[in-house]
């Protein structure tokens, strides 16, 4: 989050408790106003001033007794009422909507295991099945779209050293063509995702679980057309989008720590770039720094719900190319003992430790 989105964000929420403390305020006052009538009314219900006031006659008194008991009544139901109407301003102020991406849901996360394990098929099962039974979660489809991409890039090989230590492989693009019926699959996914994430945010345009899956959805394009389909400058659109997306979920959930992995495969890869075509690239509002982008590579994969082991290999292979060479050794140790029936994180472990184990991948 930016420095001026953040003083944006303090704003709106000092706004929001002014509001709310002159509702508060003027509640106060009421009540006061009323205990105040109703105790002046009592004080002054003595005998001689009530015949001044409202007469002699019986009628007369008992409407004054009425009046002056209704409105200790109400001063007293106000009175006690109070706590709750602040009760409940507060949880108006402080609600935060909670969906599938905010929190941790068991069927997704067996088969985010799949999608870690290589398990294609089985991860995209259970990211089909809990769509179907949530279609108004755009993050369902957001996790069908990641499972085809991940299988994609397993396929091609962009996941391991070969490729990211390689710099025309990383900066250019796989060699050959993408799966056709595949890749169509992960665009349709996208679409979707868009399509339940944009009608949420007709409701309520801050809505945090449609700014996650957009800010997901923009970054696994930017990937697919710059890895996949070596279309460079196309994918800058996206980075762009997904950026903006990133801003307004972590202003308002900076909890949201997946979020970070598109933001920082982005901000590292444009750091790779020579020199003048970073320059170049600022003028359309492009940063590319490949310390920053490890950064928010690094709070994914210690703090990620969903993409944590995403982030790991990402921020390994990145460390391996800043020849940081403990970092990614830790890092692949991890995702091997957590995921042992992978192919893909035994095999980098392997390469990285010069273990006699095989060091190449069966796919």
């Amino acid at each position: 989050m930016t420095f001026r989105a953040f003083v944006f964000t303090i704003l709106e929420r000092q706004k929001e408790m002014d509001s709310f403390l002159m509702s508060v305020k003027q509640l106060c006052s009421a009540v006061q106003a009323n205990l105040e009538a109703a105790q002046l009314s009592i004080t002054q219900g003595k005998e001689c001033f009530v015949d001044r006031l409202v007469g002699t006659s019986l009628k007369a008194r008992a409407r004054f007794r009425h009046k002056c008991f209704a409105r200790l009544t109400l001063g007293i139901l106000l009175l006690l009422l109070a706590p709750t109407f602040v009760c409940a301003a507060t949880d108006r102020t402080d609600s935060r909507p909670v969906g599938a991406a905010m929190t941790d849901v068991p069927e997704l996360q067996s088969g985010f295991r799949f999608l870690y394990e290589q398990r294609f098929p089985e991860a995209r099962q259970t990211f089909l099945d809990w769509a179907e039974r949530h279609p108004d979660d755009p993050f369902g489809q957001t996790a069908i779209a990641a499972s085809d991409l991940f299988e994609e890039f397993y396929h091609q090989g962009v996941l391991t050293s070969d490729f990211f230590l390689d710099d025309k492989k990383l900066l250019r693009g796989i060699t050959g063509k993408p799966d056709a019926v595949r890749l169509h699959a992960f665009y349709s996914a996208l679409d979707r995702t868009r399509m339940v994430a944009r009608a949420r945010m007709r409701s309520n345009p801050k809505d945090p679980e449609a700014l996650f899956s957009l800010t997901l959805a923009d970054g696994m394009q930017a990937d697919a057309l710059s890895l996949l389909e070596r279309k460079q400058l196309e994918s800058l659109k996206y980075i762009k989008e997904a950026d903006r997306a990133a801003e307004k979920l972590l202003a308002e959930r900076p909890d949201a720590a997946d979020a970070w992995l598109a933001l920082g495969a982005a901000h590292y890869i444009i750091g790779c770039l020579s020199g003048p075509k970073r320059f170049a690239l600022k003028f359309a509002g492009m940063h590319g720094d490949r310390k920053l982008g490890m950064e928010e590579l690094a709070r994914t994969a210690s703090g990620g719900r969903y993409l944590k082991p995403f982030a790991k290999i990402m921020l390994a292979l990145a460390a391996r190319r800043e020849k940081k060479d403990d970092l990614a050794r830790n890092l692949l140790r991890e995702l091997n003992e957590e995921f042992p029936a992978s192919p893909l994180f035994a095999v980098e472990y392997a390469r990285i430790s010069n273990s006699s184990r095989p060091t190449q991948i069966r796919r």
